[in-house]
């Protein structure tokens, strides 16, 4: 699985992070590399949860992070 991560700076500050495969999923930080670690942890918390509650086939998972 693939992940791009687009990243932009808020006009009031911080960094926002959102991840376009995966609707909703929307991070803030205080600087880039938070934002994007932010959003790279809610996508794997996400897919963590949808394996326990079998909503994804078991199988190994390659998930790659592309910051934009």
């Amino acid at each position: 699985m693939r992940y791009l991560v687009e990243v932009e700076r808020e006009e009031e500050g911080g960094w926002l992070a959102e991840v376009r495969e995966m609707p909703g999923a929307v991070a803030f930080g205080e600087t880039r590399e938070e934002a994007l670690r932010a959003a790279e942890a809610l996508v794997l918390r996400t897919l963590a949860d949808q394996l326990e509650h079998r909503e994804l086939p078991a199988r190994k998972l390659d998930i790659t992070f592309v910051a934009a």
